[in-house]
């Protein structure tokens, strides 16, 4: 068969458990809950040699870990590294899925091995086109608690038992420091056309030592370059990522012996050498050991936060790499406080889908359990298809998601994941993959962006408590430093259709850093929790606590999920990870204070009912359905291993529970849309559900017998459908049921009854077309 060298890196979070053999050892955490028994994965048995790529691997092929941070990196070149090959000018031909995807052949393993999860690569051209060989794969992996104690005894093995040698560079650890999440690499000989591959992720008895990789000097010296220019008002300004290289100005991602990641940064300049103002480019070059291609990875900003005059910039861009024009855009119109990117390559391109395991990823806990019993509609997989290619995904485009967030209804954008996410987690289609990525690519477009000069990095609360985007300039006057926070005042146009909005925002960097590790999707997700915090009046917050309690309920749901994300994610070796822990502990502790420790309060539903919520019926009614956001997102926090939300999970859940089994409130009302919770503005909250389901319910339908026909008729809906657009993914009843699902396994009393009323209901959404909400008990 062929052979050749074929690269992988990718990320990944480990639990799970295979079809067992009597060769097989598993780890005792992934025994503690079941896969499908294909594991969502399938793979064919094709020989693939084990890789190459600097050396370093024992007979399981492990062949390099770090704990990676951000590292300086030098200009010496390595002797005992591989040299960078140059690359051909070719570039295949755009990619098309493979039609069919054999089972997953599972391999032999050593005996005392374990086997912790698996992933696939799919080769995405056209069946009938030419084998892919000296293929680059780089993707990343959340793994669960104890499933992977020492990155160094990780290896991975192919369906006819050949090892493939890894690379993992650990970004964050658990507390009891196994790794969390690591971002992995690979190299495969050949993947044909058509074909998908299947590795086998095993946690060896023992390990091996770490072996040097290329450095940027090798890739230099083998004709790598690249840059980006843009034209604005008649002058030329640009930067170039092999200068800055050469200058040994870079950053590592990615260090080991089969692939090296520099991060570079510089702001654009004219012929004169003067930086514009505004404008900076930041590269991250990745370069595989030995191969002759190398991914470019350019991000255009214009969002530093404290630099005087901020404005729109209208420019021609054109971005080249080894001399030749790969993009170019006249009259891109760069709205303030965004950034936009995009991805090529050096060399050759690799067609590859990198599949990871969903069912593994859902049993890590580091996203929710969505629920594995449907199929994704292939109408959503066509739709996503149709919409890579418009405008809405080109820079300043916001792709998938709804520019203008404030926009009110019902939508894939809102929830713990947004819809295209948990359709590509569900399904690892290529084109909802593309969806996902490239809106996670258009984050960017929102004035949401705020850069701070002095740490290169999104700024801090912690540096600037006082800073905000409302309210009077006057509120920012910090009294340690006597210097105002405000952010500069507009210097021109700065209008913009992409509108940021903290009650609707999308999650939609999250998923795509866990899978491929990419440092943009990472600042992504830290600039939009930083938003998050800062964006509210300074006093509001509690100024450097940044609490986030004075905003509208499902604000509060969304941000505490932001925030709550960064801090789970963010690399261990990131400053910002501490902050972002902070930040959540300060919150969580202010709602456990104020409510689920609170034996003063007289709230007993397990609502809030301050005036935050109470924005409907005069001031007398609450959003249920915002309330269950809330809920939602803090069993989110508790499975991600943050204990101090439990006490915050076991009062919320309260509310759910008792709207479908408390017998004073009819259950067919749980979703309804406004709950009133007192008579008058500003009078003493009710502490009967009953008393509040007669205040919420008109009487001719609260006096009848609950899920009745003559309630049902009243209702004009059939005989035990829920109201509030029970047949809709997005509506009301759907809204509830993340927060019924964390309900019935938080081991509060009613729980379980609760979950069983609800799916008792006789009219049920279709998710496979939009399952954000399609959250199931564990």
């Amino acid at each position: 068969m062929m052979q050749g060298n074929v690269c992988c890196t990718y990320s990944q979070a480990f639990t799970g458990t295979f079809p067992m053999t009597t060769d097989m050892k598993f780890s005792s955490s992934t025994q503690r809950f079941r896969l499908m028994s294909v594991l969502s994965t399938c793979s064919i048995s094709i020989l693939l040699a084990a890789c190459g790529g600097g050396g370093g691997a024992d007979s399981t092929g492990v062949v390099a870990m770090a704990d990676s941070s951000n590292l300086p990196v030098g200009s010496t070149s390595n002797p005992g590294a591989a040299p960078v090959l140059a690359p051909p000018n070719a570039t295949p031909p755009a990619a098309k899925p493979p039609v069919v995807i054999p089972p997953v052949v599972t391999p032999p393993i050593n005996s005392g091995d374990t086997i912790i999860t698996n992933v696939k690569i799919q080769n995405t051209t056209a069946i009938g086109t030419k084998t892919q060989t000296n293929v680059p794969v780089t993707f990343g992996q959340i793994f669960a608690p104890g499933d992977l104690p020492n990155a160094n005894t990780l290896y991975g093995k192919l369906s006819d038992g050949s090892t493939v040698p890894l690379q993992i560079d650990v970004k964050a650890k658990h507390a009891d420091g196994s790794v969390r999440h690591a971002i992995i690499s690979c190299v495969l000989p050949s993947l044909p056309s058509g074909q998908t591959a299947a590795i086998s992720l095993i946690k060896a008895k023992s390990s091996v030592a770490s072996a040097p990789g290329i450095t940027a000097s090798a890739l230099l010296a083998s004709g790598f370059t690249s840059s980006v220019s843009v034209t604005l008002n008649g002058q030329l300004y640009t930067a170039s990522a092999d200068a800055l290289l050469k200058a040994g100005q870079a950053q590592s991602w990615l260090a080991g012996p089969l692939v090296n990641e520099w991060l570079v940064s510089a702001p654009l300049k004219n012929a004169q050498g003067v930086a514009h103002p505004q404008l900076t480019a930041r590269f991250a070059i990745r370069s595989y050991t030995g191969l002759s291609n190398a991914r470019v990875d350019v991000t255009l900003e214009n969002n530093w936060a404290f630099e005087p005059a901020p404005q729109n910039l209208t420019y021609d861009v054109k971005i080249l790499i080894g001399g030749q024009n790969v993009y170019s855009k006249s009259a891109l119109t760069h709205y303030t406080q965004a950034r936009w990117r995009k991805m090529f390559w050096w060399g050759q391109t690799p067609q590859v889908n990198v599949q990871l395991n969903p069912a593994y990823l859902i049993a890590s806990k580091a996203v929710s359990n969505y629920d594995q019993s449907f199929t994704v509609s292939p109408a959503v997989v066509a739709d996503a298809s149709s919409k890579l290619s418009g405008a809405s995904f080109e820079p300043m485009g916001t792709g998938m998601a709804v520019a203008y967030m404030p926009s009110t209804g019902g939508r894939g954008d809102i929830g713990l994941l947004p819809s295209w996410a948990v359709s590509y987690l569900r399904s690892m289609d290529n084109s909802l993959r593309l969806a996902t990525l490239n809106t996670a690519d258009l984050a960017g477009s929102w004035g949401s962006h705020y850069r701070d000069k002095n740490t290169d990095r999104p700024v801090s609360l912690m540096d600037y408590p006082y800073m905000t985007i409302v309210g009077r300039s006057t509120d920012t006057l910090n009294p340690a430093t006597k210097k105002y926070e405000s952010f500069p005042a507009c210097g021109g146009d700065c209008a913009s259709p992409n509108t940021a909005d903290t009650a609707h925002t999308p999650a939609s960097t999250y998923l795509p850093y866990l899978v491929t590790g990419d440092y943009y999707y990472l600042e992504e997700l830290q600039f939009e929790a930083m938003y998050a915090l800062f964006q509210s009046n300074p006093g509001y917050r509690n100024n450097i606590s940044g609490l986030l309690y004075p905003n509208q309920v499902r604000a509060q749901a969304w941000m505490l999920r932001d925030v709550a994300n960064a801090a789970y994610i963010t690399p261990d070796s990131d400053t910002l990870k501490k902050q972002f822990a902070t930040f959540l502990g300060n919150n969580l502790d202010w709602y456990n204070n104020s409510f689920s420790s609170n034996t003063s309060s007289a709230n007993t539903f397990g609502a809030f009912t301050d005036s935050n919520a109470r924005v409907y019926d005069g001031n007398t009614g609450i959003a249920p359905w915002q309330d269950d956001f809330f809920t939602s997102v803090v069993g989110h926090i508790v499975e991600l291993g943050y204990q101090q939300a439990q006490p915050l999970l076991a009062w919320k859940v309260k509310f759910p529970i008792k709207r479908m089994t408390d017998p004073g409130f009819c259950w067919i009302q749980g979703s309804i849309y406004s709950f009133h919770v007192t008579d008058v503005d500003g009078g003493t909250i009710y502490t009967d559900m009953g008393q509040a389901y007669r205040a919420s319910v008109p009487s001719n339908l609260s006096s009848l017998a609950c899920a009745s026909a003559s309630m049902a008729s009243g209702l004009g809906l059939q005989v035990g459908e829920m109201v509030g657009y029970s047949s809709a993914a997005d509506g009301f009843p759907s809204d509830m049921q993340p927060a019924l699902a964390y309900s019935a396994d938080s081991g509060v009393a009613g729980g379980a009854n609760a979950w069983k009323a609800f799916m008792a209901r006789s009219v049920k959404p279709d998710y496979s077309t939009s399952p954000q909400f399609a959250i199931v008990p564990r």
